[in-house]
């Protein structure tokens, strides 16, 4: 795990009220899951809504999503924030973190600019989950 491209991440797209907590929990082995649970229901709350960005359906196809990302400036490489272990806190690149992440059902960041730009997908309540740009200028 990069801790710092993970400070950048949370100062970056998570609300000022619990910023601290996310950076300290994402560092613990232990308490890493909690903030992976921020991202589930309470997404809304937990997450800057000022730089959530709904991608219109349909919204399914990595590739599409990729090709997306590309547009608002990503390069080929990101790091991964996931509640799928395989692929979560590593630097991948885009387009196999995105055929991963995209339909799991359960909530991943995917940030191709750190700070700038990420892909985010919700927790799947509903056919399909949320799936939002994470977008600062």
């Amino acid at each position: 795990m990069n801790k710092k491209l993970e400070e950048i991440i949370v100062r970056a797209f998570f609300t000022k009220r619990v910023q601290s907590r996310v950076t300290f929990e994402l560092a613990s082995a232990k308490k890493r899951q909690d903030a992976l649970d921020r991202l589930c229901h309470s997404y809304r709350t937990t997450l800057r809504e000022e730089f959530l960005i709904e991608i219109p359906k349909p919204n399914s196809d990595p590739a599409d999503i990729a090709k997306l990302l590309k547009q608002h400036g990503a390069g080929a490489s990101c790091y991964v924030i996931s509640w799928d272990e395989e692929i979560d806190g590593k630097e991948l690149p885009l387009s196999t973190a995105l055929h991963k992440a995209v339909g799991m059902g359960m909530p991943a960041i995917v940030s191709s600019i750190p700070g700038k730009l990420a892909y985010f997908e919700a927790e799947q309540e509903s056919l399909p989950a949320p799936r939002f740009l994470l977008k600062r200028q």
